[in-house]
């Protein structure tokens, strides 16, 4: 036995540290004891630390995440100065925050979800549970104008999943709205978000929203510069160890068979039909690049070196797509007939 180990003070020390703060306690601090916008920030950090939470969803620490939520609550779209931060905050303000706080520490719900916002390539979207939260690594693909893997700019681009919308309207603003972009989803639910994200950039006539099984509803013969498709990709036991944050997003955005390449292999298969011959395909795999790489060890997959951060992004030409469309194929044709 340790010399301190029989010490109760110091063992009523440690089960302080160690208890989370109760609802009340959050709502009380929040609504009457904080002041400035740096007060609720640093407990909200406190909070998110002592219960747990995961980031991932649009930031990476818990500060950012606490500024979020009061930017938020503030109507204040970043970058937001830091004078910002001696601010105080009104009652109503706060007693909105604490809501919030609870909801995300011990319910674990995503931020976005909770304040109908997240930011894509320093743009921002509406979101609700419907659709996965935007946090594509092809964002920096875009912001780069896909140099330098095109020649020239697109004239027509193909959003595979689209979701929210969120990479069909960068990529329509990215252009300066000079492009057509479809958006593909088979999702009613992710449409439904996606026109609201549409008609709030006022892009009716450069984004067209598709309801489709992926290429199943596009008209034969269509041809696109580039198909960027960030489709689900997550494997069996990903997602099941997942943090309980991901299981508030729509499983059919996440999951998709046990290597999580059920999508990526009909994708791969039917791509080059509707690509322009100098055309590329950018597709998202995450963390199933391992999977894909083994499944497929003779396709010169060229992955995207991220500098933002990120993994499993990958380019294929359309002529590499062609010289290896057999075996794309034939991946293809095994899901397919594994779900009849």
């Amino acid at each position: 036995m340790s010399k301190l180990s029989s010490n109760q003070e110091i063992l009523d020390i440690h089960a302080m540290l160690d208890t989370p703060p109760s609802v009340e306690q959050i709502h009380n601090v929040i609504e009457k004891e904080l002041e400035t916008v740096q007060d609720v920030v640093r407990y909200l950090v406190s909070v998110f630390a002592t219960y747990d939470v995961y980031v991932g969803h649009g930031t990476d620490n818990y500060w950012d995440e606490a500024q979020e939520i009061v930017h938020a609550v503030m109507h204040l779209t970043p970058p937001v100065d830091e004078l910002v931060l001696n601010t105080k905050l009104t009652a109503y303000e706060r007693e909105i925050i604490s809501k919030i706080a609870i909801l995300r520490a011990i319910e674990k719900i995503p931020t976005p979800y909770l304040t109908h916002r997240a930011f894509f390539c320093s743009k921002q979207f509406y979101v609700d549970d419907r659709v996965i939260i935007p946090r594509s690594p092809i964002g920096e693909l875009i912001e780069n104008g896909f140099s330098p893997y095109i020649s020239k700019s697109p004239e027509r681009v193909l959003d595979m999943c689209t979701g929210s919308g969120c990479i069909a309207i960068a990529i329509a603003l990215q252009f300066d709205r000079d492009i057509e972009v479809d958006a593909v989803d088979i999702s009613d639910d992710a449409l439904d978000v996606a026109n609201i994200n549409v008609e709030a950039y006022a892009l009716e006539n450069e984004v067209t929203l598709i309801k489709s099984d992926l290429f199943d509803n596009l008209l034969k013969g269509d041809k696109y510069d580039v198909i960027v498709a960030n489709p689900p990709y997550v494997d069996e036991y990903d997602l099941s160890t997942m943090p309980d944050e991901y299981h508030c997003e729509p499983d059919l955005a996440l999951g998709s068979g046990a290597d999580g390449l059920d999508c990526a292999k009909r994708i791969l298969a039917d791509a080059p039909e509707f690509l322009e011959d100098d055309g590329i395909l950018i597709m998202e795999v995450g963390n199933s690049e391992e999977h894909l790489v083994d499944l497929f060890p003779t396709v010169p997959f060229h992955f995207v070196d991220l500098k933002k951060g990120g993994c499993g992004v990958f380019i294929l030409s359309k002529e590499q797509l062609v010289a290896y469309h057999d075996i794309f194929q034939k991946a293809a044709d095994e899901v397919l007939n594994g779900s009849k």
